[in-house]
């Protein structure tokens, strides 16, 4: 019997790359993705969702939510994990980077995964959220990439209020502001999925959410007040949580909560 093929520093980056991307749900082998991304790493569906769920054993987000992967992982799963959360500034943009060079995607391109659908590589927006339009910096452009694709797994692929669901129309919203707060920028519970018309409107201090996700108004959106267009994209959804699926680590609550007091929203 042939000796298994340890997995390489190389191709850990590139399962870390993929585990914020599906929700623990999706850790199987059917799963479009992992087949899609097992094939390029001429490895099997099965061992690429055991790997998974190995390093969601590691995963503390995941535990306060009751949630136990596979007690499997080895001392190199340990090591490039905490490597990984320690140093995401540097680690996030290489995990994308090896993505890309396992899809072949060009320095236009994105690899884009959608949980239902598999792998896609597509031209970039040419609208690009964030500062990675201004920057144009390579590393910026892929861990932009990654937050939202992140992000946009953890609420299913449709925006948290309203339940749209045309990526086209969505937008990973930094709760805390990726100038002000370079250590959260890429991590994935510093995320909102929205609409790009709520977006807006929580950049700018104008809704925010509850310690129950729940959607609040400031007193300067309701200063607009009455208003048809407002009423049926604001008012009609204030109160209500945000949707988010439940096998993943939830948006910070800490992170909310400066949010809040940036913005001058009162303790309810």
């Amino acid at each position: 019997m042939a000796e298994a093929r340890r997995w390489t520093r190389q191709e850990l980056l590139l399962v870390l790359n993929l585990y914020d991307k599906l929700r623990f749900g999706q850790f199987h082998s059917r799963q479009p993705v992992i087949i899609d991304v097992a094939n390029r790493m001429n490895r099997s569906p099965g061992s690429l969702a055991m790997k998974l769920s190995n390093l969601a054993s590691l995963d503390p987000k995941l535990q306060a939510r009751g949630i136990v992967g596979l007690q499997g992982a080895s001392n190199l799963d340990r090591e490039v994990w905490t490597e990984f959360q320690a140093n995401r500034d540097s680690m996030v943009p290489a995990s994308e980077e090896a993505m890309h060079e396992l899809f072949q995607a060009g320095d236009t391109e994105e690899v884009e995964i959608e949980g239902d659908k598999g792998v896609q590589v597509r031209p970039m927006l040419s609208a690009s959220e964030g500062p990675t339009s201004v920057l144009g910096n390579v590393l910026v452009r892929r861990g932009q990439q990654y937050f939202r694709q992140a992000v946009l797994s953890v609420f299913s692929g449709r925006c948290g209020i309203t339940g749209i669901g045309i990526r086209e129309l969505l937008v990973a919203s930094h709760i805390l502001p990726w100038a002000k707060f370079p250590k959260t920028r890429l991590e994935p519970q510093n995320g909102v999925a929205l609409s790009r018309l709520h977006d807006g409107a929580f950049d700018r201090g104008l809704i925010s959410f509850d310690e129950e996700y729940r959607l609040i108004l400031s007193d300067r959106l309701r200063r607009h007040f009455p208003q048809r267009a407002l009423e049926e994209n604001f008012s009609a959804y204030e109160g209500r949580p945000l949707t988010f699926a439940s096998d993943v680590a939830s948006p910070s609550q800490d992170y909310l909560t400066i949010h809040r007091k940036e913005w001058g929203f009162r303790p309810a």
